[in-house]
């Protein structure tokens, strides 16, 4: 990691007293600040949220239209379609929908388009299809908010339409449907404009069925891993959504689930949300990418517990095999690339690869760069393209406004996809780039922590596991990172064949262990005796009946005190929380004005007074030393600041213990306990 991308934060956590007072512990309470919650009723808001954390339904836009339809074809035993993306978040949103109304005796059928054959959205002709099998009545989920000339073709051959999405809509050019539902149209009074396709679609039932708390005994777990798997956010509603899905997929999962989650090997008792990111989702989306995802819906609608398995077995196998092609298209990709490391939107094309693994490659590309990519897959002389954003960049104002360069395109501020001429790839790349340019987000660490671990006491057991009460984790709620800072690594040694790194560390009086995943101490560039800095989040290891404190590590680095240093010499009061654990003594005093001779003459600039640090003492303590110096009148400068400093003469002796900074320290450093 490049010292310079680190993110810690130097000054004193808060500690709500409201919070303390109401029995939430330190670390909890800390986290609960930095996420601008420091009321009880807040906290128990994001913690304990209930059922009204729900909104009403009609609420939305076009809701009350379709509703009344819906019920209508309920009453007359109407042929209905539900037709959805081939992503999970399509495929659970087919499943809720086509389940209820099956449920009230419709005849309906789920539609999901095959991505190579068909690729995104509605077409013609399966809209033809679903007519002449006697559909009268179409539901689109998560998909249709772009389609305006199929929704014009619904109208001239007599299918009823309506519309319900989640993602971004383009101005003036909402689909001509009975009903369009979509949290992000104008004019939309509902209060979550994040939920994910399943959300939407639970809420089209929970209205037509009037019982929204049956409505989610029946069907949490599909919201909930439709939700996850399409990174929406974990806050308010949805979060409530999916701790409801958790809670029946470790309880009573319906077949499909409890045979996925034996065949990916996660514990239901243990399951969070990011074992849906990680296991359940990519096995789910493999049909989808491969061309298959009516096996995933047959997974998730089967009620035989054998079949189950068997669908189950064809999904981690179909998954398998889209590892195996990613890797393939990775390679190419990197190839392209030439060994050049790219400054702007990568935008790369083959008729090689395969159309539905190319946004996965496409997200790699993204996060090895940090930059946006979008790999796009030929066919003759169109192509399809998948895009995904780095670095909060809005993928789809970018696309709209390169949209004179393509066919069409759909998709939100971090994924989307396109279409476009092969012959146009150049002014769309370049028009891109332009956009980029006078568009760059700005710069993001690559490491960024939450909270500086200053006592090691914070890491208790109980103080750990309080925080599982902040599950579930996801988008708009991470886990939070804590840091280590000027850490002695003990140890470092490879376990799990050569795979992970097993550290120790020592910080203060206190021992504690951690283990990097898929790394080794050389290509890290540490050794064991190092002072190291640890980005890590902290978990409750239950090994053999033996419950103890471990690291899961992010990221560790060589100490290095720059920031830190930096802060001091510009003076900044709040950065003594850090520093204290520098705090100098009178030898420090002594060891560094011998040192000098007495004479001592700083640079002009942070980096300058920095390469004056004697090799033995930390730059921390240098730089206190320096400032507390200057305060006692020892130092002087023209402007009276530490830069460019030198010796100055003075009357009597200096009290250096009496300085305002060494006063500051020293309540700082009483309240430290390592």
């Amino acid at each position: 990691m490049k010292l310079q991308d680190w993110k810690i934060p130097y000054t004193r956590p808060e500690y709500p007293a409201e919070l303390r007072q109401a029995g939430c512990g330190p670390l909890l309470s800390a986290v609960l600040a930095l996420r601008g919650i420091r009321t009880v009723t807040d906290a128990r808001a994001l913690l304990d949220g209930g059922l009204a954390c729900l909104h009403d339904p009609l609420l939305m836009a076009g809701m009350p239209e379709a509703v009344e339809r819906i019920r209508r074809a309920i009453e007359k035993r109407e042929s209905v379609a539900v037709y959805g993306d081939y992503d999970v978040d399509g495929i659970t949103a087919t499943c809720l929908v086509t389940d209820y109304l099956q449920s009230k005796g419709l005849h309906c059928v789920g539609y999901i388009p095959d991505r190579n054959e068909e690729g995104y959205g509605l077409n013609c002709a399966a809209l033809d299809s679903l007519r002449r099998e006697g559909v009268t009545l179409l539901i689109t989920v998560d998909c249709g908010i772009t389609a305006v000339e199929e929704a014009a073709y619904t109208r001239k051959i007599g299918l009823d339409m309506i519309v319900t999405d989640h993602h971004e809509c383009k101005e003036g050019a909402l689909p001509d449907a009975l009903a369009v539902i979509d949290c992000k149209q104008e004019g939309n009074r509902y209060p979550n404009p994040d939920l994910a396709g399943v959300g939407v679609a639970l809420k089209l039932i929970c209205a037509v069925d009037g019982d929204p708390a049956a409505m989610l005994d029946r069907y949490a777990d599909l919201v909930a891993v439709g939700t996850v798997a399409d990174v929406m956010p974990l806050v308010g509603e949805n979060r409530y959504l999916v701790r409801r899905g958790l809670e029946m997929l470790s309880s009573h999962p319906r077949p499909g689930f409890s045979a996925m989650l034996k065949e990916a090997g996660v514990d239901p008792e243990r399951l969070t949300a990011s074992a849906i990111g990680f296991s359940l989702a990519p096995r789910l989306n493999a049909a989808g990418r491969l061309g298959q995802a009516t096996k995933a819906a047959d997974l998730l609608m089967c009620t035989d517990p054998a079949e189950a398995a068997s669908l189950a077995a064809e999904l981690c196998e179909l998954n398998r095999k889209r590892q195996s092609i990613e890797t393939e298209i990775w390679h190419d990709a990197l190839s392209k690339l030439e060994g050049k490391t790219p400054d702007g939107p990568i935008v790369l094309a083959s008729d090689r690869w395969h159309q539905g693994v190319i946004g996965i490659a496409a997200s790699r590309l993204a996060e090895q760069f940090s930059l946006p990519a979008i790999m796009v897959c030929l066919t003759g002389d169109h192509g399809k393209g998948s895009c995904r954003s780095y670095g909060g960049f809005n993928l789809f104002e970018a696309l709209s406004a390169c949209s004179e360069h393509l066919l069409g395109f759909g998709g939100h501020a971090l994924a989307a996809g396109m279409t476009i001429r092969s012959e146009k790839l150049p002014d769309f790349r370049r028009a891109l780039s332009d956009y980029y340019r006078k568009n760059r987000p700005e710069p993001q660490p690559e490491v960024s922590c939450d909270l500086l671990i200053r006592d090691p006491s914070l890491l208790s057991l109980e103080n750990v596991r309080e925080l599982d009460r902040l599950e579930p984790y996801g988008n708009g709620n991470p886990k939070p990172v804590f840091c280590l800072n000027n850490a002695l690594l003990e140890s470092a040694d490879q376990v799990g064949g050569g795979r992970h790194l097993k550290l120790r560390f020592r910080y203060g009086r206190a021992r504690l262990e951690g283990i990097f995943f898929s790394h080794s101490a050389q290509e890290l560039g540490i050794s064991e005796g190092d002072r190291v800095d640890v980005a890590f989040v902290p978990q409750a290891n239950e090994f053999r009946g033996h419950c103890s404190l471990q690291l899961i590590v992010s990221a560790i680095r060589r100490h290095d005190g720059t920031a830190l240093c930096r802060r001091i010499l510009l003076g900044d009061a709040q950065s003594c929380y850090a520093a204290s654990v520098f705090c100098p003594d009178r030898s420090d005093f002594v060891q560094l004005w011998r040192r000098f001779d007495g004479c001592i003459s700083l640079g002009p600039t942070v980096e300058e007074i920095l390469r004056q640090c004697p090799p033995d003492m930390e730059p921390e303590r240098f730089c206190l030393c320096l400032m507390v110096l200057l305060e006692a009148g020892l130092l002087k400068s023209p402007d009276g600041r530490i830069f460019n400093a030198c010796t100055a003469s003075i009357e009597g002796k200096a009290d250096l213990n009496a300085t305002g900074l060494m006063q500051q320290l020293s309540r700082e450093a009483q309240d430290l306990t390592i």
